[in-house]
């Protein structure tokens, strides 16, 4: 086992929806999957999350054209109701959106069936045709900016470049328009506490123990854990397919869930980079290495010190995998009206104690989320606190704000 291989980075409130339960995937679903893999191959980690949001955003539009049940996000078009098939819509949107932003012969979408070929002249397809183009008139950021690239500084606190980076990654995301928030800083928290706090002691300790990647204090399935959770964003997804594929036998409403959990996602990841790059706090690697330029006398240096998996190439505070889980399963809290929802997640990674890992409660995977950055060696406790608790007021935000049912 390669215990240091580096993993990609890519809110309850009143039930407003009564959903039925149902147990076969449908057309949002299946098209979830294939978003997925054009986004993990075209433009992955935290930046595809943009791209996700797009299609998925356009499915939902393009649906309710023609179911006309909630508010759309950006087509509308009074003269669709009723007309075609709900299917065909959707995956007319979804195809469009994805072969706009990287083109029809992309390896993603090669052995993907031409929704007009599936469809035929079902009537369906002019509305998710129609939504992509809308969608893709939403201008994606440069990915640039004019502090790249950026190394970070030497005073203690300050994040700075680890072994295997080279400069600081997704700046941009910090400047980027959100799809719901008012800004990026809307729901910002805190500073990190100060280095020389009892607080931020005890949980330097805690990632120095339980994150290193060898003699660390971590248990056998914490270290499970650990590993289990890589490629988060395709493995957050998969959990939101399993529970729309027990839970909702209406397309509208997929769609609806999979776009509201796609804006809050997106949203997460603008907000908790301008948070990193605000704050630009030093990661577990620095702060054990460098413990004795910290000022806190009960903080132990180890210039060996090394995390289980590699340091990310940007600052800890707040953490990004944390401010994404929050915001997805909140929004599915919110949607579903209930924590208990069952969110069925699977790894890549080889020889796990448990794969997959079956989720009774959408809290649970939370909680888990928290631990494992820390097991991981490339977080504090208070970075994932404040990423959970920042990506929670985010989903709140976008299921209270946007797709609301309409009014009959």
């Amino acid at each position: 086992m390669n215990a240091r291989k580096p993993i990609r980075h890519f809110v309850l409130a009143a039930l407003l929806l009564a959903v039925p339960a149902a147990a076969h995937a449908d057309v949002v679903t299946q098209w979830n999957a294939i978003i997925m893999t054009c986004t993990g191959a075209g433009r992955p980690g935290p930046t595809g999350i943009v791209d996700v949001a797009l299609a998925h955003g356009a499915m939902h539009d393009a649906v309710q054209a023609i179911q006309g049940r909630f508010e759309a996000y950006r087509y509308r078009n009074p003269a669709q109701l009723g007309m075609g098939s709900v299917n065909a819509a959707a995956a007319a949107a979804a195809y469009g959106v994805l072969a706009g932003l990287y083109g029809a012969g992309h390896a993603c979408l090669a052995n993907v069936p031409l929704p007009s070929t599936t469809y035929g002249m079902d009537p369906g397809l002019n509305a998710g045709v129609a939504a992509a183009a809308s969608f893709l008139q939403i201008q994606r950021p440069v990915t640039t900016t004019d502090e790249d690239p950026y190394i970070g500084t030497n005073g203690a606190g300050e994040w700075r470049i680890t072994p295997g980076i080279t400069a600081a990654a997704n700046m941009y995301m910090a400047t980027a328009k959100p799809f719901t928030l008012l800004s990026n800083r809307q729901f910002r928290p805190e500073p990190p506490p100060p280095l020389t706090s009892e607080r931020y002691r005890r949980d330097y300790d805690e990632v120095r123990l339980l994150g290193r990647a060898t003699n660390s204090t971590r248990t056998v399935q914490q270290t499970d854990l650990a590993r289990f959770w890589g490629n988060i964003g395709a493995q957050l997804y998969e959990g939101v397919r399993s529970a729309a594929v027990a839970n909702i036998s209406n397309v509208g409403d997929s769609a609806r869930l999979f776009a509201l959990v796609s804006y809050a996602a997106a949203d997460s990841q603008f907000s908790v980079y301008e948070t990193k790059y605000l704050y630009r706090f030093w990661r577990p690697y620095t702060a054990i290495r460098f413990a004795a330029t910290d000022g806190n006398p009960n903080t132990d240096a180890d210039d060996t010190w090394l995390p289980f998996v590699q340091t990310p190439a940007y600052p800890d505070h707040s953490s990004g995998a944390n401010c994404l889980t929050a915001s997805i399963t909140t929004v599915m809290q919110l949607f579903f009206g209930r924590d208990d929802v069952a969110f069925t997640v699977s790894s890549p990674a080889a020889n796990l104690l448990i794969n997959p890992r079956v989720y009774t409660r959408l809290s649970d995977v939370q909680k888990d989320m928290v631990d494992v950055r820390i097991y991981q060696g490339i977080h504090f406790r208070f970075a994932d606190v404040d990423g959970r608790d920042q990506g929670t007021r985010i989903g709140h935000w976008a299921f209270q704000k946007y797709l609301r049912p309409l009014r009959k």
